[in-house]
């Protein structure tokens, strides 16, 4: 068997944080190796156990999320922790920050536990998870603010069906979805990913969601 997920819980909120403790240990493939209920402390814990995966809260004492998130895994850290932000604050200027600061992941405490389980595990084999709803959001009014003025879709290296595909990543899609909207298979909607994130430079499907703001390809 393979050894379980190993994840770090950080969130001010006692309860929050049992809660999501108690969800997470009760699957056999993950682990709560820490708990925490500021930033710093988060980011010390973090490099002191090497969590898979740290679920991190936004609003915290002493440091931030955001800024946890950016000592974590911002540009420039030598050794990134997978970071996925799991917060009630469901607001545009939150999701962008914390996706510069290098988060792989995020999502809204509302989410139902299946979500959040299937959130740790798809940002600890190294993809990106977005929730459906805070994905339309980054279109909404701060899209023009992520998208610098000068940004031209055709500056972009893809072929048409890898536009078309960024596209849909950037729509919030699962490569399930994709698949189905394009009418190809899973495996090659995966080819077409890897080939986007490797021709562009990309860490993972977050990225890519960002980059699409900054190219005009999200209107």
């Amino acid at each position: 068997m393979s050894a379980p997920v190993r994840v770090l819980i950080c969130d001010d909120q006692a309860l929050i944080r049992t809660g999501l403790s108690t969800i997470v240990d009760a699957q056999p493939d993950l682990e709560v190796v820490g708990e925490c209920g500021d930033g710093r402390t988060g980011v010390d814990l973090a490099r002191e156990l090497r969590p898979d995966v740290v679920v991190m809260d936004i609003r915290m004492p002493v440091l931030d999320g955001l800024e946890a998130t950016r000592l974590l895994a911002g540009a420039g850290v030598e050794h990134p922790v997978k970071v996925l932000v799991v917060t009630t604050f469901n607001l545009d200027e939150y999701v962008y920050e914390a996706l510069r600061a290098g988060a792989s992941g995020f999502l809204l405490k509302d989410a139902p536990p299946d979500r959040l389980l299937h959130g740790i595990r798809t940002v600890a084999m190294g993809a990106a998870l977005l929730d459906p709803e805070v994905t339309r959001k980054l279109v909404g009014r701060y899209a023009a603010r992520i998208r610098p003025a000068e940004g031209d879709a055709r500056d972009v290296p893809l072929t048409p069906r890898e536009l078309e595909v960024l596209r849909l990543i950037a729509d919030g899609l699962s490569n399930s979805e994709i698949a189905a909207a394009l009418v190809i298979s899973h495996e090659t909607v995966k080819t077409f990913v890897s080939r986007i994130l490797t021709k562009l430079g990309l860490r993972d499907r977050v990225q890519a969601v960002v980059y699409a703001y900054r190219h005009g390809l999200v209107t």
